[in-house]
């Protein structure tokens, strides 16, 4: 399964690790998770929150289990495969990428994917300006873990 949730990217993969390092080790109910990653981590808020934990377990630096979620020890070298694998929408993403040939820009990249869902499309009127933010994130995303590159004109597949 795929998570959705697309925090804005930090500026290095060192945020990345600090924000799953205030995870508990030992699984603790979302709630609780939630405001840890508040507190420890300064997330501006529960909400960013919850979208920070979903997203942690799609690149398989969290988990959850009966008792809750918790951080996962892995090594976090395999980022670029585990977003590939664990967050709708970057594999798409890079899919174009890689079919473009030249450098595409954010906008460009959201005009050619068509990965949103048509119940997405029916239930949000501005659906165009939320996927529009979802995919520069996850060129923001893809270019922190190598996975693209920003270039002069856009962005191109690394």
């Amino acid at each position: 399964m795929r998570v959705k949730p697309v925090p804005a990217p930090p500026n290095a993969v060192d945020r990345l690790l600090e924000i799953r390092d205030a995870l508990p080790l030992v699984p603790e109910p979302e709630e609780s998770c939630c405001e840890r990653l508040v507190h420890r981590a300064c997330v501006v808020d529960e909400e960013t929150a919850r979208d920070w934990l979903s997203f942690l377990r799609g690149l398989d630096l969290a988990a959850e289990g009966d008792a809750g979620y918790y951080r996962t020890r892995d090594d976090p070298s395999g980022l670029g495969e585990a977003m590939i694998e664990g967050v709708y929408g970057a594999r798409e993403v890079r899919t174009i990428l890689d079919d473009a040939g030249e450098p595409l820009t954010a906008d460009e990249v959201f005009e050619r994917f068509e990965a949103v869902p048509r119940w997405e499309r029916r239930r949000n009127p501005d659906w165009e300006g939320v996927w529009r933010e979802r995919v520069g994130r996850l060129l923001g995303w893809l270019t922190l873990i190598g996975r693209a590159e920003r270039v002069e004109g856009g962005y191109r597949a690394a």
